[in-house]
């Protein structure tokens, strides 16, 4: 209420973080004639950057989720992360190691599924300097959260060159595009928290295996390109 009350009644000039966070907004609480622009998040492309060295998968593949939180609706975001482990072990024939960063509690922890060649490493809240040398150390990116605004997590893992994976949902399609990883339809009634389409999902998770480098090299172009924080300010001051 407080925030729609802004937006009609004080607001000068609207700022929204996506097209679909604008998108969202004028179905839920009407179109105005105020002026309006979209600005993405920015990210500090000399802290976030690749590691250097080419990126190989030994035994293990690292698959990482980085949220704040899985409380208060989001249990279907932790589901579909294990769900995507499972699969891809099992496309893949090799073990995952399903990274999950952000707050989980004990029982939703406790109701979570994985198969015998999965192993879930519950790191709980990652302090942000810790972020860039997490990003570098995983194969691909699963942003859980379904119709996100504009997840940093994601804009940071780009310019780490870690590839994404994700369902298209929110601002996902257009923060990740044609080169920062693979989008999937959701499959299934997502604003009712309805359950997904794993395999098509798993599917495009071993195509960006079988191509890593070549998808960690367009991901880091797409942060530079798009998501400077530099580019950020500049907008913000005009």
């Amino acid at each position: 209420l407080q925030l729609s009350s802004i937006r009609r009644y004080l607001a000068d000039a609207v700022v929204y973080q996506s097209n679909f966070t604008h998108n969202w907004w004028e179905t839920e609480f009407g179109t105005l004639a105020t002026p309006h622009t979209v600005i993405y998040n920015g990210v500090d492309l000399n802290t976030f950057i690749p590691d250097k060295k080419p990126m190989v998968i030994s035994k293990t593949i690292r698959l990482l989720v980085v949220e704040g939180s899985f409380k208060g609706g989001h249990e279907q975001d932790l589901y579909n992360a294990a769900n995507l482990a499972n699969a891809l072990a099992n496309r893949m024939k090799q073990p995952v190691e399903l990274l999950i960063a952000g707050k989980v509690p004990q029982e939703l922890k406790a109701s979570v599924r994985s198969d015998d060649q999965v192993k879930i490493n519950w790191m709980g809240l990652v302090p942000h300097k810790q972020i860039p040398q997490l990003d570098q150390s995983a194969h691909i990116l699963f942003p859980a959260e379904i119709n996100a605004a504009c997840p940093n997590s994601l804009v940071e893992a780009l310019a780490c060159g870690l590839p994404v994976v994700a369902y298209a949902t929110g601002s996902l399609p257009e923060l990740i595009g044609e080169d920062g990883g693979e989008v999937i339809p959701y499959g299934s009634n997502y604003w009712n928290l309805e359950a997904p389409k794993i395999e098509p999902l798993a599917k495009a998770a071993e195509k960006i295996l079988h191509n890593l480098n070549d998808f960690r090299k367009s991901a880091r172009s797409r942060a530079e390109t798009h998501f400077s924080v530099e580019m950020m300010v500049e907008r913000y001051r005009q």
